[in-house]
């Protein structure tokens, strides 16, 4: 193999995992390597489409472990909506069982005792992921599985074209023309497999192999959507991912807008979210934008998962 496709393939692998976290320091050396080999020089890495991860969630608040407020729980729902699909929060506490959706193809859904915490949207893909989770509040009759499946596009950087004629009229609907055409963009199939992906962290290379598989499902017509959650969802026993933290089932998160927020995941498509809002705190009056809201697990070996303003039927 020649040093220019050699380099090539790095840089296809390291675009994808430039905002990888503790990987950064594994795999920039090997391409470092090779590039400076080469006598070429590294280009601007496309950021992730979407690269929130355990060190954006800095509003965990663990002095709050084992509290329920005093007060009954009310149903989110019956607070005033807001444009976004959100909510005008009052004083209170009050619970949501939501639609929530996976932004980590290739890892374990929720289970094992591990807890979730606050972090915004980040990344390449965030207006578009945000937009479209805020739209499928005034688009019911669009299927959850539909909206999960373009989702997965996106992290996956499928072309609109290549995707079904269900999920192509479900962009159309949900998604701005701008984001539309950035979907139709070109994009570089990402190593997945070979002599740089063999010398990637084990949980690295299980995203890109997903996301791999999920670009050429997403082409592939008769795809149904148990297949594709194969691929996204992995089966069995979560490991310990690199770069974990410790954070307990129901931990809080003080939002940043002045109130507090815990996630309640039952597996990746339905999230319960409780919502504290004390007498006087800065969030009453503020909205509460499920659409910005990743459920950031502790252990990275899991999904985030983004909510939603609909309710989980």
């Amino acid at each position: 193999m020649t040093m220019r496709k050699w380099v090539a393939m790095a840089m296809a692998s390291a675009a994808l995992v430039a905002s990888a976290g503790t990987a950064d320091a594994q795999f920039g050396g090997l391409v470092g390597g090779l590039v400076k080999r080469a006598g070429v020089t590294l280009p601007s890495f496309r950021k992730e489409p979407i690269s929130t991860s355990i060190a954006d969630a800095r509003w965990a608040d663990p002095g709050q472990d084992g509290f329920t407020p005093p007060t009954p729980r009310r149903d989110l729902a019956q607070l005033q909506r807001t444009p976004n699909g959100g909510f005008l929060l009052q004083a209170g506490y009050f619970g949501f069982h939501d639609q929530s959706y996976c932004l980590h193809a290739g890892t374990h859904g929720p289970g094992g005792g591990d807890g979730y915490l606050y972090a915004p949207p980040l990344g390449a893909a965030r207006d578009a992921v945000i937009t479209i989770v805020q739209n499928s509040v005034r688009h019911p009759e669009i299927d959850q599985h539909t909206i999960q499946a373009l989702l997965w596009a996106i992290l996956a950087r499928a072309r609109i074209e290549n995707l079904s004629n269900e999920q192509r009229v479900a962009a159309a609907q949900l998604m701005t023309p701008k984001q539309l055409a950035g979907l139709n963009r070109s994009v570089v199939d990402m190593l997945s497999a070979g002599p740089i992906a063999d010398n990637l962290p084990r949980e690295v290379r299980s995203v890109l192999q997903a996301e791999a598989d999920l670009r050429r499902m997403l082409g592939t017509p008769g795809t149904s959507y148990a297949e594709l959650e194969q691929v996204a969802v992995l089966a069995g026993m979560a490991p310990l991912g690199a770069g974990s933290v410790e954070v307990p089932n129901g931990r809080w998160s003080h939002h940043p807008d002045g109130y507090w927020i815990r996630y309640l995941p039952s597996g990746y498509t339905n999230t319960v979210v409780e919502i504290w809002v004390p007498d006087g705190a800065p969030g009453i009056g503020k909205e509460y934008d499920p659409a910005t809201h990743i459920a950031v697990p502790g252990n990275t070996a899991r999904q985030r998962l983004i909510q939603s303003g609909r309710a989980y039927r």
